[in-house]
Parts: C-alpha cells; structure tokens; sequence
C-alpha cells in the first residue's frame, strides 16, 4: 500500500524531502541497525572515520555534531507526524538505521525506516498513543544512542540532550507555525505543551530535556529575541574561520541588549 494513502502527498513530500525520511536503505551502504551504533567498539571507530570528513578534531566534537544531525531527523520525523499529520510511525531500534552519511560539505544522512506506515490516531486513545509514541523515541531510541555517544567519546549528556531539545523546539517554534490547517495547529500546541510539561517518567527518562532547557528568550541589540542554549554543541570547533550556531551560549553577553 502506498504511504501517501496514509499521509497527504503534501505531508508525505515533507517528510521525505524536507525531514529526510526514507523508506528503505540508501544505496551507499551507510545505514546502520542501532544495535551496531550501540557496540562500542563500532562506534568509537565510525566517529573515528567520521571526524575528519566533518572537519571535527576531537570523538567529542563528532558525537555532538552526530548528535545533532540524528536528533534533526528522529524528532522531525516522529513529532511532524504525530502533530501535523495525526499519525504515528515506529521509531523503536529495530525499525530504524543509522545513517551517518556526509559529502566532506554537508550532511547528506536521512532516516531509514523499515516500516514507514503512519497509522492514525483515534480521540479515544490519542493521549496514550501519543505518550507510548514519546516514551519509545526518547527512552528506547535516543537515550540508547546519547549513551554511547558519551561512553566512547566523554561527550556529557546534557550536551547532546540539549542539542535534542533546540531541534525540538526548532520544529514547533518555526516549521510548525506554517501550517495553517486549525485541527493541525490545535494539536501541535496540544502536543508540544505536553512535551514541555511531562513527568520524566512519561519520557522514560530521569529528567525531561524538553523542560530542562526552555529557558526564556534574550532580548538582542537588533531586537531580536534569542533562546541562548546553556551547554556549547561545539560546531565551532569543526568550522575555520569559527562560526557559530546563533543560539551559541559563548555569543550571549557580546549580543545582549
């Protein structure tokens, strides 16, 4: 069955353009089960490989980096269909690859799935589908991931659990606000409000990053109003000349009003 019978073509472009979804492996042979990314000795090797095509220096700077770019497709393609689309899709490890693929410019990874049926969410049983939706990207998938990313390079965690919580917010504070059907916008608002607000425990975590690093936003000389991040994802460090992420903690008292 086609999946644009369970998602709009529109939806079903975004989700594969836009936030990189794919329903089947890339050609290049990059992708990989996550029971391989979480042995530590693959990782520490693909790391290894991986920084210098990123131009990274260090393990730590590569795993924060990996980080973010897993945390930009897992999220994006999990909550974009659980709010924009009102459906569900199986993030659990054994439906999903890990790609790391990057050109030595730009990444170039998507988000492998071996099943990329979106099944549709009922009122009746929304509020329990949506927390076992949440409870399986965060506690099944991603905190295995962040947890040998630490292991094998001394990444900290809250670093790469902030890198996850700024794509998170970057999906419902700015894509999100597109969408201009009501029932969409009613539920991202709906969804993102519980994401904020859950108990660790409705996460599968021993914290709430979502919670954790909403911090407020700081007025800039220009007007602006920026949410600073607290922990430095050290992208600076894999760039010459420097460059800097714009929510960069180092930036905070050379741009505030």
């Amino acid at each position: 069955m086609s999946n644009v019978m369970h998602f709009s073509e529109a939806q079903w472009a975004f989700l594969t353009g836009t936030l990189g979804l794919q329903d089947k492996a890339p050609s290049n042979g990059c992708a990989l089960a996550v029971e391989a990314f979480t042995t530590p000795a693959y990782c520490r090797s693909l790391l290894d490989e991986l920084g210098p095509l990123i131009g990274s220096p260090t393990r730590r700077v590569t795993a924060s980096l990996l980080c973010k770019r897993l945390s930009f497709l897992t999220t994006g393609v999990c909550l974009y269909a659980l709010s924009a689309c009102n459906r569900g899709l199986d993030l659990s490890p054994a439906n999903c690859l890990i790609d790391c693929s990057h050109d030595g410019t730009r990444w170039t990874s998507v988000l492998p799935l071996h099943d990329t049926t979106g099944y549709p969410l009922g009122d009746a049983n929304r509020e329990g589908a949506r927390q076992a939706i949440v409870r399986t990207l965060f506690a099944d998938l991603l905190a295995p991931l962040w947890s040998i990313l630490h292991q094998v390079s001394g990444v900290p965690r809250r670093m790469l659990w902030e890198n996850t919580a700024v794509r998170v917010y970057s999906l419902y504070e700015r894509r999100l606000t597109t969408l201009e059907d009501r029932a969409a916008q009613a539920r991202c608002e709906s969804d993102f409000s519980f994401l904020v607000e859950a108990a660790p425990s409705q996460l599968g975590l021993a914290f709430n990053p979502l919670q954790d690093f909403l911090f407020p936003r700081t007025r800039l000389c220009d007007g602006r109003a920026v949410r600073f991040r607290r922990t430095c994802c050290l992208y600076f460090q894999a760039t010459c000349p420097a460059s800097y992420c714009q929510t960069c903690p180092l930036l905070r008292t050379e741009q505030s009003a």
